[in-house]
């Protein structure tokens, strides 16, 4: 991760969806979507090695 500020972030991912604001929105939710996906793999590997125990928070 770089060390940017969130403004010059934003900046870019506007810039990136052409200055549409809603695009960048757009882009943004189905980022944070894939990485609930994500996560949500990664916490059903977890259990499955017995990591964490269903409703456990040993991830966090």
């Amino acid at each position: 991760m770089s060390f940017r500020s969130n403004d010059t972030a934003i900046d870019e991912i506007v810039a990136n969806c052409n200055g549409d604001l809603r695009g960048a929105v757009r882009a943004l939710l189905l980022i944070n979507e894939h990485l609930e996906t994500e996560l949500a793999k990664a916490y059903a590997a977890a259990i499955d090695r017995g990591l964490v125990e269903r409703g456990g928070n040993a991830l966090h």
